[in-house]
């Protein structure tokens, strides 16, 4: 490979989009560590609505986000095509529970688009950048922001 095919490769980012409701997002592939069917989580008391529950997966008691719900869109609507998502986010694991998985895609650094600044309730930006795929906009999650690890480990 010449330099050029390496800053080319280097400047790329593989991405694993999913549908929550109608919009499309995406996260870093490197957070993910699973993909796995829909899967009814035990409900944990005082934890905040977003958080279904907790999972035993594999002798690891995995919390349980749902994602649509966390974003404001209300909760999903559960059916056999959800699936969860099992990312790595901060030092723990946790599962996004989503409408479905679309793709994995490649983009470069110069195809992702910071989002508009606009007003919003607060400090809450869930999404660090947009990009553009087959006409269609998509939008890559902060995880860090979706998921504080302080609210997290208070489920």
């Amino acid at each position: 490979m010449t330099d050029t095919e390496d800053k080319a490769k280097a400047d790329q980012t593989e991405l694993l989009s999913f549908r929550v409701g109608t919009q499309e997002y995406a996260v870093d592939i490197m957070t993910v560590r699973e993909i796995r069917g829909w899967t009814n989580a035990t409900p944990l008391p005082h934890a905040p609505p977003f958080v279904r529950g907790v999972i035993n997966l594999r002798g690891t008691v995995l919390t349980i986000v749902d994602l649509s719900d966390r974003l404001g869109m209300g909760p999903i609507e559960f059916s056999e095509r959800n699936v969860i998502i099992v990312v790595e986010a901060g030092r723990q694991l946790v599962g996004l529970l989503v409408d479905a998985v679309s793709d994995i895609l490649t983009v470069s650094a110069e195809d992702l688009q910071p989002p508009p600044e606009m007003l919003t309730e607060g400090p809450r930006t869930f999404v660090n950048a947009l990009t553009i795929v087959q006409e269609r906009m998509v939008r890559i999650l902060d995880l860090d922001a979706a998921l504080p690890a302080a609210e997290i480990e208070a489920a």
